[in-house]
Order: structure tokens, then sequence, then C-alpha cells
């Protein structure tokens, strides 16, 4: 076993960060190994992108430790993307615009992502859910140990989400890596991940996906949604989300939507929660 394979890909020990006469985030312990899927949850401005941007080395701590294993590769999707949208760019040219990977590496990243067919369309002709799994093809091109991804599913709509979620784990059982995860959303996000972290300026809680959802402060700061959207998402399918977004049910047909009670074993009726408005923000990734 090699000393990466021991060591942390990066650890964070009472970290926060001072800025504007104000801490963005205060007292952050958290550990990211390879093969491990960790998220950042909390509401917007709970300090979730100052953590990660703490634990990639992109800002120094005020106060505590931020420790990186030397030598790894990181992959970033940032949660908004700048570029000229008038400018005529394919997702080829943009797979190695600014990133040092060969036709190869980039044809065997958009198959990772079921991208390929996606290889000569123009970035401003892509749907919301194609533009993210190109991003994550973009990041994970390299094989990084590291990835961090900010917000991957915005943009996208419900079932679209539940697709990219389950990408996020394949990918991270393709390349072992150990995965940084930042959402605000609660629904499907605590279903594709290993720990999962709550913030709010502050670690709330920490632990299993089950730990935190049964934690009161959890609980608290995300009211009725953490007990409803946690609960749709414990069971087994018998079906499998698509990278279009349509469902294959066990019997090899293909719907637009799940059925009702196909493939979701509760003892209640599946429903799904009604997500935050999701617009299409072509902002620039900050990267």
């Amino acid at each position: 076993m090699t000393l990466l394979e021991k060591s942390p890909l990066t650890t964070l020990s009472n970290a926060g960060f001072y800025r504007n006469d104000r801490w963005l985030v205060r007292g952050v312990d958290m550990v990211v190994e390879l093969g491990e899927i960790v998220t950042l949850i909390g509401p917007n401005g709970s300090g979730k992108t100052t953590t990660a941007k703490l634990a990639l080395g992109i800002l120094k701590p005020s106060e505590g430790t931020v420790l990186q294993s030397k030598h790894i590769r990181v992959g970033y999707v940032p949660q908004n993307f700048n570029i000229d949208w008038t400018l005529p760019l394919n997702v080829a040219r943009f797979m190695s615009l600014t990133n040092r990977v060969s036709e190869r590496q980039a044809d065997d990243a958009l198959a990772i992502t079921s991208a390929t067919h996606l290889r000569h369309t123009e970035l401003r002709a892509l749907s919301g859910g194609e533009l993210q799994r190109v991003m994550l093809a973009r990041a994970i091109a390299s094989k990084p140990e590291l990835i961090v991804l900010d917000e991957p599913v915005r943009g996208v709509d419900f079932n679209g989400e539940i697709a990219i979620y389950e990408l996020i784990k394949e990918i991270r059982n393709e390349l072992k890596s150990g995965i940084l995860l930042i959402s605000h959303d609660l629904h499907v996000v605590m279903a594709a991940t290993d720990h999962v972290i709550c913030l709010n300026g502050h670690i709330c809680c920490s632990g299993t996906p089950n730990a935190v959802a049964s934690n009161m402060a959890y609980r608290e700061l995300f009211g009725p949604r953490a007990t409803s959207t946690l609960a749709l998402y414990e069971h087994s399918h018998d079906h499998t989300h698509l990278p279009d977004g349509s469902v294959q049910h066990a019997d090899g047909s293909i719907t637009d939507h799940c059925h009702p009670d196909d493939g979701h074993h509760h003892d209640q009726p599946f429903t799904e929660p009604e997500s935050e408005p999701k617009a299409m923000e072509r902002e620039v990734p900050n990267a």
C-alpha cells in the first residue's frame, strides 16, 4: 500500500476563515480519503464553498490548519461557470482549454460521464444536465485523486439530479477518488454520500447520512424537508435513471418519470418533493 493510500487527501483541523470583519466559517474539522464521498450541506451562505476552497488550498485559513497530501491531482467543478457564450466553443475544445489532457484522456472521461455523443456539440447548445456531465468529464480527465464538486446539479431538473448523483458514485467507484461534494439541496444528496457535514458557519453535526438525519440540529436547520427528503431516498431501486433523465424499469420499459410505486419501496407512496426553482444561469465558472 502506498503512502497516499494510507494518508488522507486533505485534512482540516479547527479551520476557520475571517474576512470583512466576520467569520465566514469557523471550527471545521474534516477529512477526505481515497474512495470516500464527503458531502457538505447547508443553506446558502453557510460557508460550504469557503470550506471547499480551504480544502483545496485556494484560501489560507485564518485559524486552524489545512493539510493536503503532496503531489495529488485535483479535479474541480466550480459553482459558477464564467465563459463568453457567444464564442464558437465545442465540447472537444473545452475539454483541453487550460486543461493539459490528451485527446485520449478527454475521450475516456466523456465516456465515463456518458457524454461522448456531445463531443462536437457547441457548449451553448447543451442542456443543464449535459453541461454538468461535460464539466464532470473535464474534472476527471486527468484521473485526479481528489475531486471537488460545488453544487454539481445546478440547472438540472429533478430526474437529472438523480442521474448526476448516481454518476458521481460511479466515478468514485471507477477512479477510486476521494470526492468532496457541496450542496444546499437535500433531494438525493443524502443518499449519494458516505459522510455528511452539516454547516451553518460552523459544523452543526456530522456523521453518516442516517446519523445526521436524526440529529436535532440538522432538523432544526432544514425543517420538515429534513425528514421527508431523506425518507424519499432510503429505498432500494429496481430501476435505472438514464443519462437523459428518463427511467428504465425492471421490465425494460422506459418512461419520463419513476412510477409511483415502481422501485420505491416505502411504507408510503412515492411523491417527488417540490424543488426550488433552478434557472439555467450560465454564469461563468470561477476556475
